[in-house]
């Protein structure tokens, strides 16, 4: 091989090698829970030796930080998808549903992704940046409802992660809460979307009772 294709080579392993290392931390929190994770036992789910392991991550954080990138890109594809419809409710009542479903199916990511559970750990710039495209992306959604206040954004974030908090906690698999979507969609937006303004013009008290 020539130069470049040795690297080329070399760079596609290490992926491949890292890849497969954050599917077995997956794979580990899942059964463990997040604060479960141990280095050692991570090496035997990937089938190599603790110090192998640690040639591809510096520490144990920063396997966290590789498995926050790849699950928020998958949040962000999710959340970012085409909508099949142009009415500003709905769009707001699918985009609610894509939340809560992509989160109650799985706890461990939910609570990396939105819950402080790792003590000491934040994510990098990069593996946070798809997590902020998929914030901008809910604005825009409130947005299209008439929602801008930053007090209303915080409330709607507010709601959806309590009805993904509920489920977890107590119907983990069912849809107790989670069917509650639509209901919480437009209590919210009867409460902090602006009124429509009438179209009608009110008669002027000298009008009133005047006859033509």
């Amino acid at each position: 091989m020539v130069k470049d294709e040795v690297g080329d080579w070399r760079e596609g392993r290490r992926r491949s090698a890292r890849e497969a290392i954050v599917e077995a931390a997956w794979a580990a929190v899942r059964g463990e829970g997040l604060a479960g994770l141990t280095m050692r036992d991570l090496a035997r789910r990937a089938g190599v030796t603790p110090p192998t392991l640690y040639a591809y991550f510096e520490s144990k954080h920063d396997i966290y930080d590789a498995m926050f990138g790849q699950a928020a890109a998958e949040f962000t594809a999710v959340i970012t998808a085409p909508y099949p419809t142009d009415d500003p409710r709905e769009i707001l009542i699918t985009g609610a549903r894509r939340f809560v479903e992509f989160c109650a199916t799985d706890p461990p990511r939910y609570q990396l992704l939105f819950q402080r559970t790792i003590p000491g750990f934040e994510p990098s710039p990069e593996s946070y940046a798809p997590a902020v495209e998929a914030l901008a992306s809910s604005h825009r959604r409130l947005a299209l409802n008439g929602v801008t206040a930053p007090r209303h954004q915080d409330m709607w974030t507010a709601l959806v992660t309590g009805l993904v908090d509920q489920q977890i906690s107590n119907d983990p698999g069912g849809e107790r809460w989670t069917r509650l979507v639509e209901e919480m969609v437009d209590m919210f937006l009867a409460h902090c979307a602006p009124a429509p303004r009438s179209t009608t013009r009110k008669a002027s008290p000298r009008q009133k009772g005047t006859r033509s």
